[in-house]
């Protein structure tokens, strides 16, 4: 099974997020260029190397604006020791990356419309405020990522009820969350 390298905890999160997904993306490259010639006549040694593809690379990749891709060849080559690679395999590549940052964007909006649900905050009748707080580079600098998530909560939630919703980029969200749940805590006993 090519998922053999991961363990069988934590798969939401492997399938969402940033640490994970530039490993997806390699896999999925290797097992193409393994069973057809798409990159040629390849040593497939780098390839094979777990986490050496990162998000950003794929980041950068799916981003690449340039009439030739030249953004994706340099990160094919440079990462993956991929040189000579054809237009159309490098078109190829971009679409690999948007389909697996798009599903990772799409089960993490399906996981925070589930939240909301469970907190009877998934319609707009109370007409309360709620705001998603995300750490993390994959939410703050992958573009495509980020669009597809907010689109795909307010697909999930419908558009009135995403009005009354607000995704936000936290720095030091970690930090963040306990000082709220500490805070939440100490409040909580002090009622007793």
């Amino acid at each position: 099974m090519w998922l053999s390298a991961f363990t069988l905890f934590q798969i939401y999160e492997k399938l969402t997020s940033g640490m994970y997904l530039g490993e997806i993306v390699r896999r999925v490259l290797l097992k193409m260029s393994l069973q057809s010639s798409i990159f040629g006549d390849i040593d497939h040694t780098k390839l094979k190397t777990h986490f050496l593809l990162r998000t950003p690379h794929i980041s950068a990749m799916h981003h690449d604006e340039t009439p030739d891709l030249k953004i994706v060849a340099e990160k094919l080559k440079d990462n993956l020791g991929i040189t000579g690679t054809s237009l159309e395999a490098r078109k190829l590549v971009v679409e690999i990356c948007d389909i697996v940052a798009k599903r990772a964007a799409r089960l993490a909006a399906a996981g925070l419309a589930g939240i909301l649900k469970k907190l009877g905050r998934d319609c707009n009748a109370q007409k309360q405020r709620s705001v998603i707080a995300i750490d993390g580079g994959l939410f703050e600098h992958y573009t495509k990522f980020r669009k597809c998530l907010e689109s795909t909560l307010n697909e999930l939630l419908g558009e009135e009820a995403a009005k009354s919703v607000a995704v936000k980029h936290a720095d030091d969200g970690s930090g963040i969350g306990a000082a709220l749940i500490a805070a939440s805590q100490s409040q909580y006993k002090s009622v007793d």
